[in-house]
């Protein structure tokens, strides 16, 4: 008898243990499924506070002009004119630095940057001036006073005269100074806010890309039209 007692506490031994490791098991699935789940939400989270709103993050769109097969049949969006002084350079590099950056993504010409070594300097500016879609004039008091200066902004104005492919741009410049030849062009000030200023620029080449666009769409379509009258086929 004393066996079978021995062996039923055995029994119940072993029983227990069996239901220990069961018990450990299971907990040790349930904590894992709990983590897996917490790294979920907490990636899920991450990626909804990356964006305003608590909106996942979509990845930005260039807008359909920056795209167009007119753009690239020049080599620059936006010429840059200033000064040799060195805080007019200054102000031209952050200029460009802002249109050149994402979003925006625009082609700047800067003479300091872009001439090639060697060449003429008339030959060079006047073939960026040809090779632009928009002109930008820095105009300070070092632009009025310097001569070549004048010279490029004479270039601009046959090249596009009473366009909307020209924007004088003033900098600490009073309006009794600023050029004649330019009286008939709005201007904007960055004197009172750069950032400002600079986002008219860009606003300014997105519109003149867009009428490009869309001539370029207008023209598409007019000779798909004339292909198909000539088709015999409904140019409707």
């Amino acid at each position: 008898m004393g066996r079978d007692l021995k062996k039923h506490d055995d029994l119940g031994n072993m029983q227990g243990w069996l239901q220990k490791l069961f018990k450990s098991r299971a907990t040790l699935s349930k904590e894992h499924n709990q983590e897996v789940t917490k790294n979920s939400v907490t990636s899920a989270s991450s990626s909804l506070s990356s964006s305003p709103g608590g909106t996942p993050s979509k990845p930005q769109c260039l807008p359909a002009a920056l795209a167009s097969e007119s753009r690239w049949k020049r080599n620059y969006d936006i010429f840059v004119c200033h000064s040799n002084a060195q805080s007019d350079i200054e102000e031209a590099t952050r200029l460009v630095s802002f249109l050149e950056a994402t979003p925006h993504s625009l082609r700047c010409f800067l003479w300091q940057r872009d001439t090639c070594p060697g060449g003429a300097m008339s030959t060079e500016f006047c073939q960026a001036v040809k090779d632009s879609h928009l002109w930008v004039l820095l105009i300070t008091p070092n632009f009025v006073q310097d001569s070549w200066c004048s010279y490029m902004m004479q270039q601009v104005l046959s090249e596009g005269p009473m366009s909307n492919r020209l924007i004088p741009l003033l900098h600490s410049l009073s309006h009794s100074q600023y050029p004649q030849e330019l009286k008939y062009f709005y201007y904007i000030d960055l004197s009172k806010n750069p950032d400002r200023g600079y986002t008219l620029v860009n606003r300014a080449v997105l519109k003149l890309l867009e009428d490009l666009l869309k001539k370029e769409m207008t023209h598409n379509f007019n000779m798909n039209g004339s292909n198909s009258g000539l088709d015999g086929e409904d140019g409707s």
